[in-house]
């Protein structure tokens, strides 16, 4: 049965979903507060159906090239029959039956910090004029959408040069008192190491990179905190002590002494979060565990000692470092969260029932 993909677009917007997945032999599925749904009455599209489907989208030239590369990221503004429009990110790919592709909406409208009952703190960091600050977290859990809120805040606040450097661009931002320039990787540059590596010849102070995904971006962006610049950037880690050995494993052991040097000059923090679904009531909760680079996690970082950075959030919660479990306590003891849902998102669930019992 041919499928409108402008009519499965309309109906993610309509019903608030974050996703939507078509494929061939299977009914196209949205995502609504974490959870799969078939779409009714959505018909099992054919190869056929899928290749025209794509084409609402997009235009020949550039199915052609996802046909040849057998993958493609891509974003695009959708206009619904009310004349609102919508952002899309697109993903095609091929699997064992043929066509596929994920869609995810982005909001129109950037949240702030605020809005998002993200730690105040943030705000803080984003007042620095060098460093580089990170966001982690599992795919689909609101890392970009935690990004554009501090580029909004930075936005608000100062009058500089923000560059941002993705793949592809989701949350378009309008210049307000900063002059903000957004790149989009195949579009406008090559790479995130090359867009990164240009981007210090076009006098920026903010640079955004969509994801540190390999050795190259990451020592450019290290780099880039070192000359003078605030940098922001994702990483799919867990956790904060994760992280860190994440950007240094990426290295060749002859280099990590080194970069440990450095990170641990440069790194302003980690927020690791994740989207917990609030069960009947709808919607999810942000969840964080935010890392702050005092003088003590710096030291551990240089010294090689990521297994105490743990201990270190748990007991600087004066400056707003907290763990997940300690963020998560907070919530069940609210109300907001039930203690299974809290137990099944927690890192180590031991600790929280320690200190949800510590506290009763």
């Amino acid at each position: 049965m041919p499928i409108s993909l402008k009519a499965l677009l309309n109906d993610v917007v309509l019903k608030n979903a974050s996703d939507l997945h078509i494929g061939v032999g299977v009914p196209p599925v949205i995502r609504i507060d974490g959870t799969l749904r078939y779409v009714e009455g959505g018909g099992i599209p054919t190869g056929l159906d899928i290749e025209r489907a794509l084409l609402e989208v997009m235009n020949m030239g550039r199915l052609e090239v996802f046909k040849e590369e057998k993958e493609l990221d891509f974003s695009f503004t959708h206009t619904g029959p009310d004349g609102i429009e919508a952002r899309f990110r697109g993903n095609c790919f091929f699997e064992a039956h043929g066509m596929a592709a994920a869609f995810r909406l982005i909001p129109t409208y950037i949240r702030s910090v605020d809005e998002l009952n993200l730690p105040l703190v943030l705000k803080e960091i984003v007042r620095k004029r060098r460093g580089l600050f990170l966001v982690t977290g599992p795919t689909g859990h609101g890392k970009s959408t935690t990004l554009a809120a501090l580029i909004r805040e930075i936005n608000m606040t100062r009058f500089d040069h923000i560059i941002t450097i993705e793949d592809p661009i989701e949350y378009v931002h309008r210049s307000e008192r900063c002059l903000i320039h957004q790149r989009e990787i195949g579009t406008d540059t090559s790479s995130f190491a090359e867009g990164l590596r240009r981007a210090l010849r076009q006098d920026p102070d903010v640079i955004l990179i969509g994801e540190l995904r390999d050795l190259e971006t990451i020592a450019a962006a290290i780099t880039a905190a070192e000359t003078g610049h605030l940098v922001l950037g994702t990483l799919h880690t867990q956790d904060a002590a994760q992280s860190v050995d994440r950007l240094i494993d990426v290295f060749p052991p002859h280099q990590q002494t080194q970069i440990r040097v450095q990170l641990g000059s440069v790194l302003l923090g980690i927020c690791s979060q994740q989207l917990i679904p609030k069960g009947e009531t709808g919607g999810r909760l942000c969840a964080t565990e935010l890392l702050i680079a005092n003088p003590a996690v710096r030291n551990c970082i240089r010294e090689g000692k990521g297994s105490q950075i743990r201990t270190l959030i748990q007991t600087a919660a004066n400056i707003g470092m907290h763990t997940m479990e300690q963020r998560l306590s907070e919530f069940v003891k609210n109300g907001s969260l039930s203690l299974d849902a809290a137990m099944t998102y927690a890192y180590d669930p031991q600790d929280l029932q320690r200190i949800l019992s510590k506290n009763i």
